[in-house]
Protein backbone atom coordinates (compact mmCIF):
# COMPACT_ATOMS: atom_id res chain seq x y z
CA UNK A 1 0.00 0.00 0.00
CA UNK A 2 1.08 3.60 -0.90
CA UNK A 3 2.61 5.54 2.44
CA UNK A 4 2.01 8.79 2.68
CA UNK A 5 4.85 11.03 4.09
CA UNK A 6 5.49 10.97 7.83
CA UNK A 7 4.92 15.22 7.96
CA UNK A 8 1.32 15.46 6.68
CA UNK A 9 -0.14 18.75 4.94
CA UNK A 10 -2.99 20.76 6.61
CA UNK A 11 -4.75 23.43 4.05
CA UNK A 12 -7.03 25.14 5.58
CA UNK A 13 -9.30 27.54 2.69
CA UNK A 14 -10.90 30.22 3.61
CA UNK A 15 -12.28 31.08 0.15
CA UNK A 16 -14.42 34.75 -0.04
CA UNK A 17 -14.11 34.74 3.93
CA UNK A 18 -12.90 36.97 6.83
CA UNK A 19 -11.82 40.09 7.82
CA UNK A 20 -9.46 42.03 9.51
CA UNK A 21 -10.70 41.44 12.72
CA UNK A 22 -11.72 37.85 12.81
CA UNK A 23 -8.67 36.70 10.38
CA UNK A 24 -6.27 38.31 13.71
CA UNK A 25 -8.95 36.14 16.34
CA UNK A 26 -8.78 32.80 14.22
CA UNK A 27 -4.44 33.07 13.56
CA UNK A 28 -4.13 34.15 17.42
CA UNK A 29 -6.21 30.89 18.34
CA UNK A 30 -3.86 28.82 15.71
CA UNK A 31 -0.97 30.03 17.16
CA UNK A 32 -1.78 29.27 20.55
CA UNK A 33 -2.59 25.33 19.37
CA UNK A 34 0.59 25.53 17.08
CA UNK A 35 2.68 23.69 19.79
CA UNK A 36 0.09 20.75 19.54
CA UNK A 37 0.83 19.65 16.10
CA UNK A 38 4.17 20.64 15.62
CA UNK A 39 5.26 17.51 13.35
CA UNK A 40 3.04 18.15 10.65
CA UNK A 41 2.69 21.20 8.06
CA UNK A 42 0.39 23.41 8.44
CA UNK A 43 -0.70 26.27 6.26
CA UNK A 44 -4.06 28.94 5.48
CA UNK A 45 -5.34 30.17 2.25
CA UNK A 46 -6.72 33.91 3.49
CA UNK A 47 -8.15 35.75 0.49
CA UNK A 48 -5.68 38.12 -1.86
CA UNK A 49 -6.67 41.29 0.08
CA UNK A 50 -5.19 39.84 3.41
CA UNK A 51 -2.34 37.89 3.01
CA UNK A 52 0.12 40.37 3.64
CA UNK A 53 -1.74 41.06 7.43
CA UNK A 54 -2.16 37.44 8.10
CA UNK A 55 1.41 36.68 6.64
CA UNK A 56 2.73 39.07 9.55
CA UNK A 57 0.72 37.66 12.02
CA UNK A 58 1.72 34.38 11.60
CA UNK A 59 5.46 35.68 11.20
CA UNK A 60 7.79 33.44 13.56
CA UNK A 61 4.91 30.73 13.76
CA UNK A 62 5.09 27.22 11.79
CA UNK A 63 2.08 28.16 9.82
CA UNK A 64 2.81 29.43 6.84
CA UNK A 65 0.26 30.74 3.88
CA UNK A 66 -0.96 29.66 1.10
CA UNK A 67 -2.80 31.84 -1.47
CA UNK A 68 -5.90 30.28 -3.35
CA UNK A 69 -5.31 30.98 -6.89
CA UNK A 70 -3.34 32.96 -9.45
CA UNK A 71 -3.07 34.05 -12.99
CA UNK A 72 -1.77 31.59 -15.99
CA UNK A 73 0.37 34.28 -16.69
CA UNK A 74 3.63 35.75 -15.50
CA UNK A 75 2.86 39.61 -15.69
CA UNK A 76 1.19 42.17 -18.06
CA UNK A 77 -2.22 43.64 -18.53
CA UNK A 78 -4.84 41.27 -16.37
CA UNK A 79 -6.49 43.67 -14.64
CA UNK A 80 -7.44 41.65 -11.47
CA UNK A 81 -5.51 38.53 -11.44
CA UNK A 82 -2.28 38.07 -9.40
CA UNK A 83 0.58 36.71 -10.41
CA UNK A 84 3.00 34.14 -8.51
CA UNK A 85 6.09 36.08 -7.90
CA UNK A 86 3.70 38.50 -6.24
CA UNK A 87 2.23 35.68 -4.26
CA UNK A 88 5.81 34.26 -3.53
CA UNK A 89 7.03 38.39 -2.54
CA UNK A 90 4.82 37.91 0.18
CA UNK A 91 5.57 34.92 1.44
CA UNK A 92 3.23 32.35 -0.27
CA UNK A 93 4.61 28.40 0.25
CA UNK A 94 1.88 26.77 -1.64
CA UNK A 95 -1.12 27.98 -4.48
CA UNK A 96 -4.06 26.23 -4.95
CA UNK A 97 -4.56 25.67 -8.58
CA UNK A 98 -7.90 24.27 -9.86
CA UNK A 99 -10.09 24.21 -7.40
CA UNK A 100 -13.53 23.08 -8.17
CA UNK A 101 -15.19 25.96 -7.55
CA UNK A 102 -12.58 27.72 -10.00
CA UNK A 103 -13.11 25.35 -12.66
CA UNK A 104 -16.88 25.18 -12.63
CA UNK A 105 -17.59 29.31 -12.01
CA UNK A 106 -14.83 31.03 -13.43
CA UNK A 107 -14.04 28.75 -16.20
CA UNK A 108 -10.15 27.63 -15.59
CA UNK A 109 -10.32 24.82 -17.43
CA UNK A 110 -7.52 21.96 -17.24
CA UNK A 111 -5.12 23.86 -20.21
CA UNK A 112 -5.63 26.80 -18.14
CA UNK A 113 -4.51 25.00 -14.31
CA UNK A 114 -1.37 23.40 -16.40
CA UNK A 115 -0.13 27.36 -17.33
CA UNK A 116 -0.61 28.19 -13.52
CA UNK A 117 0.73 25.06 -12.45
CA UNK A 118 4.12 26.50 -14.39
CA UNK A 119 3.84 30.04 -13.39
CA UNK A 120 3.73 28.70 -10.08
CA UNK A 121 6.96 26.63 -10.27
CA UNK A 122 8.70 29.41 -12.07
CA UNK A 123 8.36 31.39 -8.86
CA UNK A 124 9.53 28.66 -7.10
CA UNK A 125 6.14 28.18 -5.34
CA UNK A 126 4.63 24.96 -4.85
CA UNK A 127 0.99 24.18 -6.67
CA UNK A 128 -1.34 22.15 -4.97
CA UNK A 129 -3.43 21.16 -8.08
CA UNK A 130 -6.91 20.19 -7.20
CA UNK A 131 -9.18 17.56 -9.21
CA UNK A 132 -12.04 16.00 -8.29
CA UNK A 133 -15.42 14.61 -10.21
CA UNK A 134 -19.07 15.95 -9.76
CA UNK A 135 -21.96 13.52 -8.33
CA UNK A 136 -23.43 12.91 -12.50
CA UNK A 137 -19.41 11.80 -13.35
CA UNK A 138 -19.10 9.57 -10.33
CA UNK A 139 -22.59 7.97 -11.25
CA UNK A 140 -21.67 7.39 -15.00
CA UNK A 141 -18.58 5.65 -14.13
CA UNK A 142 -16.74 8.69 -15.44
CA UNK A 143 -14.51 9.41 -12.38
CA UNK A 144 -11.30 7.81 -13.65
CA UNK A 145 -11.87 10.01 -16.95
CA UNK A 146 -12.46 12.89 -15.24
CA UNK A 147 -9.48 13.05 -13.03
CA UNK A 148 -7.19 12.25 -15.77
CA UNK A 149 -8.50 14.85 -17.94
CA UNK A 150 -8.37 17.16 -15.17
CA UNK A 151 -4.76 16.21 -14.10
CA UNK A 152 -2.29 15.07 -17.21
CA UNK A 153 -2.25 18.61 -18.82
CA UNK A 154 -0.78 19.75 -16.10
CA UNK A 155 1.82 16.73 -15.50
CA UNK A 156 2.85 17.17 -19.48
CA UNK A 157 5.74 19.81 -18.81
CA UNK A 158 6.90 19.21 -15.28
CA UNK A 159 10.60 18.04 -14.58
CA UNK A 160 11.07 15.48 -12.40
CA UNK A 161 12.50 17.56 -9.54
CA UNK A 162 9.26 19.81 -9.88
CA UNK A 163 7.16 16.58 -10.59
CA UNK A 164 8.82 15.32 -7.12
CA UNK A 165 7.65 18.85 -5.15
CA UNK A 166 3.87 18.61 -6.64
CA UNK A 167 0.94 18.19 -4.23
CA UNK A 168 -2.18 16.62 -5.28
CA UNK A 169 -5.62 17.31 -3.75
CA UNK A 170 -8.72 15.18 -4.82
CA UNK A 171 -11.90 16.94 -3.92
CA UNK A 172 -15.08 15.08 -5.14
CA UNK A 173 -17.25 18.38 -5.73
CA UNK A 174 -20.14 16.33 -4.82
CA UNK A 175 -18.65 16.55 -1.12
CA UNK A 176 -18.03 20.22 -1.17
CA UNK A 177 -20.08 22.08 1.41
CA UNK A 178 -22.20 19.36 1.50
CA UNK A 179 -21.29 17.57 5.12
CA UNK A 180 -20.76 14.17 3.20
CA UNK A 181 -17.40 12.63 3.01
CA UNK A 182 -16.54 10.42 0.86
CA UNK A 183 -16.10 6.38 2.29
CA UNK A 184 -12.52 5.51 2.85
CA UNK A 185 -13.11 2.99 0.50
CA UNK A 186 -13.84 5.58 -2.35
CA UNK A 187 -10.90 8.00 -1.42
CA UNK A 188 -8.34 4.90 -1.05
CA UNK A 189 -9.48 3.95 -4.77
CA UNK A 190 -9.35 7.72 -6.11
CA UNK A 191 -5.97 8.48 -4.47
CA UNK A 192 -4.41 4.92 -5.59
CA UNK A 193 -5.62 5.74 -9.30
CA UNK A 194 -4.13 9.13 -8.99
CA UNK A 195 -0.30 7.73 -8.09
CA UNK A 196 -1.01 5.36 -10.50
CA UNK A 197 -2.34 8.01 -13.32
CA UNK A 198 0.78 10.03 -12.23
CA UNK A 199 3.52 6.75 -12.48
CA UNK A 200 1.95 6.16 -16.11
CA UNK A 201 2.21 9.20 -17.41
CA UNK A 202 5.52 10.28 -16.39
CA UNK A 203 7.55 7.61 -15.91
CA UNK A 204 8.47 8.55 -12.99
CA UNK A 205 6.85 5.37 -10.70
CA UNK A 206 9.15 6.30 -7.52
CA UNK A 207 8.12 9.90 -7.47
CA UNK A 208 4.41 8.83 -8.24
CA UNK A 209 4.54 6.56 -5.05
CA UNK A 210 5.84 9.11 -2.70
CA UNK A 211 3.99 12.18 -4.00
CA UNK A 212 1.33 14.06 -1.50
CA UNK A 213 -2.35 13.58 -1.98
CA UNK A 214 -4.61 15.59 0.01
CA UNK A 215 -8.42 14.65 0.42
CA UNK A 216 -11.00 17.67 0.21
CA UNK A 217 -14.72 17.50 0.55
CA UNK A 218 -16.59 18.31 4.00
CA UNK A 219 -13.28 17.22 6.23
CA UNK A 220 -14.29 18.22 10.02
CA UNK A 221 -13.03 16.82 13.47
CA UNK A 222 -14.83 14.26 13.47
CA UNK A 223 -13.72 12.66 9.81
CA UNK A 224 -10.27 13.77 9.97
CA UNK A 225 -9.85 11.30 13.13
CA UNK A 226 -10.26 8.38 10.28
CA UNK A 227 -8.73 10.11 7.45
CA UNK A 228 -5.74 10.65 9.69
CA UNK A 229 -5.18 7.31 10.10
CA UNK A 230 -5.25 6.09 6.55
CA UNK A 231 -1.85 5.79 5.08
CA UNK A 232 -2.90 6.73 1.31
CA UNK A 233 -4.09 10.32 3.18
CA UNK A 234 -0.97 12.46 2.93
CA UNK A 235 -3.18 15.80 4.23
CA UNK A 236 -6.28 17.56 4.13
CA UNK A 237 -7.57 20.77 2.33
CA UNK A 238 -9.83 21.63 5.08
CA UNK A 239 -12.73 24.43 3.73
CA UNK A 240 -15.31 25.63 6.42
CA UNK A 241 -13.52 24.20 9.07
CA UNK A 242 -10.71 26.08 8.89
CA UNK A 243 -12.60 29.28 9.96
CA UNK A 244 -12.68 27.80 13.23
CA UNK A 245 -9.90 27.87 15.02
CA UNK A 246 -10.90 25.09 17.43
CA UNK A 247 -12.07 22.67 14.81
CA UNK A 248 -8.91 23.18 12.51
CA UNK A 249 -6.57 22.82 15.60
CA UNK A 250 -8.77 19.75 16.66
CA UNK A 251 -8.20 18.53 12.75
CA UNK A 252 -4.68 19.57 12.76
CA UNK A 253 -4.14 17.50 16.10
CA UNK A 254 -5.86 14.43 14.58
CA UNK A 255 -2.60 14.12 11.83
CA UNK A 256 -0.27 15.33 13.93
CA UNK A 257 -1.26 12.06 16.47
CA UNK A 258 -2.30 9.48 13.30
CA UNK A 259 1.08 9.86 11.86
Amino acid sequence: MTQAPLNALVVGNWKMNGSLATNATLLEGLRAEATSFANITVSVCPPFPYLAHSASLLAGSAISCTAQNLCHEAAGAYTGEVAASMLAELGCRYVLAGHSERRAMFGDSSERVAAKTRMAFNAALIPIVCVGETLAQREAGQTEATLSAQLLPSLASLSPAELDKLVLAYEPVWAIGTGHVASAEQISSVLHYLRALVASSTGQADIAQRMPVLYGGSVNPASAQWLAKMPEVSGVLVGGASLNARDFSEICRSFAQGR
